[in-house]
């Protein structure tokens, strides 16, 4: 087998993705669709990361504009992710991919913690990470997080 040019790959899904037309909730068509792809980069030897978005749930700032308190509303927001990581990772394992979800907020009988820094070591291992983060959280440490908008 050829070496890969690149054999790290980093996918970016927004939680809308997962939707496909219906724009809210899930539709495991596309989310059976995606899986298919991924498992397909993995079989060449790519070792695949995953961030999934969660605005097919809630949106948290959306809602802080409509008068939840803004930190409470961007836990809302993180738990869609892991929500929106769950499913993928289901589907996933249906494929034969054998996966792990990650996230900053300890919930440690779904989801390993996470601080951003160690996914890559289960990649290593021929997992496929699935590491969850809303993307307008700052911090990945288990206080309030900092409200900073989109991660850079």
């Amino acid at each position: 087998m050829a070496e890969l040019r690149y054999p790290r790959v980093l996918l970016k899904l927004s939680g809308e993705a997962l939707a496909g037309d219906r724009g809210f909730g899930f539709d495991f068509d596309t989310i059976r669709g995606f899986a298919q792809q991924v498992k397909a980069i993995s079989e060449l030897g790519a070792q695949v990361g995953l961030v999934i978005g969660g605005g097919n749930i809630v949106r948290g700032s959306q809602i802080s504009k409509m008068g939840i308190d803004r930190v409470s509303a961007d836990y809302m927001g993180m738990l869609g992710t892991v929500i929106n990581a769950l499913a993928f990772q289901d589907v996933l394992e249906r494929e034969g991919l054998d996966t792990r979800v990650m996230t900053a907020i300890r919930m440690e009988e779904i989801a390993s913690r996470t601080s951003g820094a160690e996914p890559s070591g289960t990649s290593r291992r021929g997992a496929v990470s699935s590491s969850r983060r809303a993307p307008a959280i700052c911090t990945s440490r288990p206080t309030p997080p900092r409200c900073c908008g989109p991660s850079r």
